[in-house]
């Protein structure tokens, strides 16, 4: 039986797809389910499965290639069976874009290149992966009562300990067991992932439009010309923030970020603040019953953004360590659909590169996205002494539509006070 293979919607918003490569060849033997091939959608690298059984007959489109969604790509087939009207077929459709040619590097004066040769890349550690706990209605992760008191007496999170009992749930020796295995010593900042390099590309060199940067081209042109945007800024004293991160490093033995603690600040937020936690669908402002905040991450070929689900219920160390994967698989290209659409509000942080403060383009259909500044250390007035202080300055982009100005002030009012008071971010 001839089975045709098309280029499957991978992702929500995905009109075509690259074939990154082909994980079998024109010959081997196909069964349902089977990977087949791995796809570069608008938002990541996914891996497409074999609907029918067989043989793979034929490779229509080569490693490389461009195809839009429910194009025709590969052919599978008995080993007898005729498969000379399906090529015909194929053949009388538009040609799938062929892959696009390297940029070419920038030559190098020969006595610089014999004097300094280009280093081998130092391997990555492999790293074991970790099944996720099985979470219980509303969200809690299904664990034991004595497996939660001895977690709450070595503040052990328990998202990251993997459950052995029925049902994924865990139990005592499951807490017991990643307690004795090893880990970085309390106080030590866990090896940060570099942030995205960016590329060297020779002047006066065309670059390739990635399926990413295409689709962010899209939406956000479409964004910045459609919602009418208006910008508050406010400057927040975080030297609270930045005694309380000190005290959860030392002692959850975790690189809580700044960025962790303004996600969970928003999220809190976002709950008083239903209009701004909101969409505009032309006849309605839709409010959510959920806090989805999604979190920008760079990667090499343009802007991705995971998703933490309902962070306003979640603590903030469940936060930063699912923050933390999410980024990490977000660079290797390997979300899944899910986690990185449905989010409700959006957070970019360009802190890390020393920027003070600057504007974001809303993420639609969202209604308002927050740019977060670096922490920096500063003279300050307080109690009419002048003194040194943390400071951390943030942008409010709203959709005029949705949100007012006085909204939007009032949200980052409630935003600043959460920061400032950052105990009642661990209730």
């Amino acid at each position: 039986m001839i089975t045709r293979v098309v280029l499957a919607k991978l992702s929500p918003t995905m009109e075509e797809g690259t074939i990154v490569k082909w994980s079998k060849k024109e010959g081997d033997a196909i069964k349902v389910g089977d990977v087949l091939a791995e796809i570069e959608t608008d938002k990541a690298n996914m891996e497409m499965e074999a609907l029918g059984s067989g043989v793979l007959r034929k490779i229509l489109v080569q490693a490389g290639g461009k195809a839009p969604i429910g194009a025709l790509i590969g052919v599978i087939a008995d080993p007898n069976e005729d498969i000379s009207a399906m090529l015909a077929e194929a053949a009388k459709a538009p040609p799938a874009a062929p892959a696009a040619p390297a940029p070419a590097a920038a030559p190098r004066p020969a006595a610089q290149a014999a004097a300094t040769p280009a280093p081998a890349p130092a391997p990555a550690p492999a790293l074991a992966a970790v099944p996720a706990p099985a979470a219980a209605p509303g969200g809690r992760v299904k664990s034991s009562p004595l497996a939660r008191a001895i977690a709450a007496q070595k503040n052990v999170p328990l998202t990251l300990v993997a459950g052995s009992g029925p049902g994924g749930r865990i139990i005592k020796r499951d807490v017991e067991g990643y307690i004795a295995s090893p880990r970085p010593a309390a106080g030590a900042p866990a090896a940060a992932r570099p942030a995205a390099p960016v590329p060297a590309v020779p002047a006066g060199t065309a670059i390739p439009v990635s399926n990413i940067r295409r689709v962010i081209a899209k939406r956000l042109t479409e964004s910045a010309f459609t919602a009418p945007h208006f910008y508050v800024t406010v400057e927040i004293d975080m030297d609270a923030a930045v005694s309380l991160r000190e005290q959860l490093i030392r002692a959850e033995e975790i690189k809580l970020s700044y960025n962790d603690l303004v996600v969970k600040a928003c999220a809190k937020a976002l709950t008083r603040f239903p209009t701004v936690n909101a969409s505009w669908t032309g006849e309605t402002i839709q409010t959510h019953a959920d806090v989805h905040v999604g979190i920008a991450v760079s990667i090499p070929d343009g802007l991705i953004t995971p998703v933490v689900r309902n962070a306003d219920r979640k603590h903030v160390v469940e936060i930063a360590h699912e923050i933390k994967d999410l980024a990490a698989r977000a660079r290797d290209r390997k979300l899944k659909p899910e986690e990185f659409t449905g989010s409700t509000f959006t957070i970019s942080n360009l802190g890390m590169f020393d920027v003070t403060e600057f504007t974001a383009i809303i993420n639609p259909p969202e209604s308002c996205i927050l740019a977060v500044g670096a922490v920096r250390k500063q003279p300050v007035v307080k109690n009419d002494q002048l003194a040194v202080g943390h400071r951390m300055k943030v942008t409010l982009s709203s959709d005029h539509r949705v949100v007012d100005g006085a909204l939007a002030a009032q949200f980052l009012a409630e935003v600043r006070r959460l920061l400032e008071s950052p105990v009642s971010l661990l209730v």
